[in-house]
């Protein structure tokens, strides 16, 4: 794979809490450079990405109900619409593992399909955070995803030290939604092999904080 076709499938990410306007100053510089599909931040940082982008073509990701994905269904669609009008042009979204878990699956739909709605016609991806899930629970997550009218479907938020994308959870996922549905692959994937494996597994879109160092892997 040439280095920018899978520069195109990165969303750069830092969605630290403790990221200052400077670590969002690099990560945009960062994306430019290496021509990433987008940066992927919190919503108090998407102006500030938005200003430092302006000249380019890479979309500005936006986490939304993050970490736990626990906000209220109306709290998160209106985090959506304001991350939206600050500038955000997809929106990765957690939905509410406990809910999932107890049955309540028009409610996680509806807590999908009001971002959806919110987000317009951005893109909107649906973090799962599938070392929570059993397999049903993953398979009934991308379904309820799917008829929510969302994008993609992710693995994980990468945060609270659990485990992020696996090989298997990203087939599982993929051949869940078929082919007309995003799979992305976040959480956990710090080199180029480990890429290349979520690839082969099915994963069009890759969130990671070290797509610099992947991507001199990838020169080498």
């Amino acid at each position: 794979m040439k280095t920018d076709k899978l520069a195109q499938m990165i969303d750069h990410t830092n969605v630290r809490g403790d990221a200052t306007d400077d670590d969002i100053r690099i990560l945009c510089n960062e994306a430019k450079e290496y021509n990433f599909k987008s940066v992927c931040v919190t919503p108090s940082n998407v102006q500030l990405a938005r200003d430092l982008l302006k000249d380019s073509k890479i979309e500005i990701c936006v986490v939304i109900g993050f970490p736990l994905g626990v906000q209220t269904p109306k709290t998160k669609a209106f985090e959506t619409e304001e991350a939206v009008s600050h500038g955000a042009s997809e929106i990765d979204m957690v939905i509410n593992v406990g809910y999932l878990k107890s049955g309540r699956y028009e409610v996680v739909k509806n807590d999908i399909m009001g971002v959806v709605q919110a987000a317009g016609d951005k893109i909107v991806k649906t973090i799962l955070e599938t070392a929570l899930l059993t397999s049903k629970e993953k398979v009934k997550a991308c379904l309820l995803a799917k008829d929510a009218g969302a994008n993609f479907v992710k693995t994980s938020t990468g945060f609270g030290g659990l485990s992020g994308a696996t090989v298997p959870d990203v087939m599982l996922l993929r051949n869940t939604v078929g082919p007309e549905m995003g799979v992305k692959a976040s959480g956990g994937i710090r080199d180029l092999k480990t890429v290349w494996k979520m690839i082969d597994a099915g994963a069009n879109r890759i969130g990671t904080s070290t797509g610099v160092q992947i991507m001199e892997e990838l020169k080498k």
